[in-house]
């Protein structure tokens, strides 16, 4: 009985893309066994030469678009990064009929509708497990595990660089900016952090998350963000004496006709599983109609967890292949063209309930004045700190847990709250997530 070989291409040799070389070397007869066939690496491309990585006797191209045109090469995999060239390269490889696989979460946020819509029109497959999470199978959870779900709510602690910082912060106490350099010195972090501190990075992982859970068309620009750098020490040992733990977190929930998309720092009662997904780890927290709630954690990033992602995906589509089947190639579980155009809720109407930490004087009249100001606009107090007067300190800190209120309501009360004379400095303001 003969077996079909299916040969791949690899368009670069960073991290990732030698760790899917390790597991292909690795694979062996078991890799064989799952596809029914086997997985030859026939071609490889990088910009900069890399005579370190045993590429198995693969073609070895300085041309990444030399993939895209090699006829033997049946599935491309795209791990070159960025928006411009890698758009281009998937273009050309899905017009030249060839299956493509890609951990291009920036790519996919910007022009994933375009290019899925082109993968379909082409007959071809565009599978990104590994844009989302890393290592964590969630695309294919959403896509296929819980297509008989109503999917309700997506919350993720997907940026692990951003976990490691505030597990740091509160394991022992050190500030934003110094364990951030730890994280660029251990490679958590990227020489420019920006996207994984302001939550661009999140964000991008947010929009395909949300697409695909809820069959919406979702522009890469719709979430609001806002960064982990808001988080001081103080405010997570607060939370903490309040019984709750500090998470940086991209939110999805549907809401009747719309959606909301943010992604922020937020309190999460310390009881709940995801409050104790620390360090590097990833977890996406999914509410469903038939399974209710769902965690799935794991690395988020690497060279080997990322890379079981993609060939995770590779294995999926030989496997059709060496079966002589079509692929499924649907890449959001259903047909572009079908996907809704929900609205997004505005930043300053989405709910929820407040952390607030201000210093204010220490003296009769102070507290009334601030809790007027909240309820003013409405707002109620759930809990209630005071720090003891010192002689050190003009003022002392209040924090505050307030019960749930637009954004647009809270927002109005700090401000009043800023222009009490009795209060000095702005008003720290966190969401606080209840689940």
């Amino acid at each position: 009985m003969t077996t079909k070989t299916v040969k791949i291409g690899i368009c670069g040799l960073g991290t990732v893309g030698q760790g899917v070389i390790a597991l292909l070397a690795e694979g062996g007869e078991v890799l064989s066994h799952r596809v029914g066939g086997s997985i030859e690496l026939a071609h490889v491309a990088t910009r900069t030469p890399r005579p370190e990585v045993d590429t198995m006797g693969a073609k070895d191209s300085r041309d990444v678009f030399a993939v895209a045109h090699d006829p033997d090469v049946e599935v491309l995999i795209e791990l070159i990064g960025g928006t411009t060239v890698a758009k281009d390269l998937v273009i050309e490889a899905l017009n030249h009929g060839k299956h493509v696989v890609t951990a291009n979460k920036a790519l996919l946020a910007d022009y994933g509708e375009e290019l899925f819509a082109l993968a379909e029109e082409r007959g071809v497959v565009l599978r990104f497990e590994a844009a989302v999470a890393g290592g964590i199978p969630v695309i294919e959870a959403v896509k296929t595990s819980l297509a008989g779900n109503h999917v309700t709510s997506v919350a993720g602690i997907i940026n692990g660089t951003g976990n490691f910082i505030l597990t740091e912060m509160a394991a022992k106490g050190r500030e934003f900016s110094d364990v951030l350099a730890e994280a660029q010195a251990l490679g958590y972090a990227e020489a420019d952090p920006t996207f994984d501190v302001d939550g661009t990075d999140a964000a991008q992982k947010l929009v395909l998350l949300a697409s695909l859970a809820f069959g919406a068309r979702i522009d890469a620009g719709a979430p609001y963000k806002q960064g982990v750098d808001s988080v001081a020490p103080a405010d997570i040992d607060y939370a903490r004496e309040l019984g709750y733990r500090i998470k940086h977190l991209g939110i999805a929930k549907r809401e009747a006709d719309a959606l909301q998309l943010r992604v922020h720092p937020t309190l999460i009662p310390e009881a709940k599983a995801i409050a104790q997904v620390d360090g590097v780890l990833n977890a996406v927290m999914i509410n469903a109609s038939g399974v209710g709630e769902l965690l799935l954690v794991g690395p988020g990033a690497g060279s080997r967890p990322t890379a079981s992602a993609v060939m995770a995906d590779v294995i999926s589509v030989a496997r059709s292949l060496a079966a002589n089947e079509q692929p499924d190639i649907h890449s959001m579980g259903v047909s572009v063209n079908t996907l809704s155009q929900p609205a997004i809720t505005d930043i300053s109407e989405v709910s929820s309930a407040w952390y607030l930490r201000l210093d204010a004087e220490d003296k009769p009249g102070v507290m009334a004045a601030i809790t007027q100001c909240l309820s003013h606009h409405g707002i109620g107090i759930e809990s209630l700190i005071q720090k003891p007067e010192s002689a050190a300190l003009a003022k002392v800190p209040v924090i505050l847990l307030t019960d749930e209120a637009p954004t647009r309501a809270i927002e109005q009360a700090i401000a009043e709250i800023e222009a009490l004379p009795s209060v000095g400095g702005p008003v720290t303001c966190l969401r606080v997530e209840n689940f």
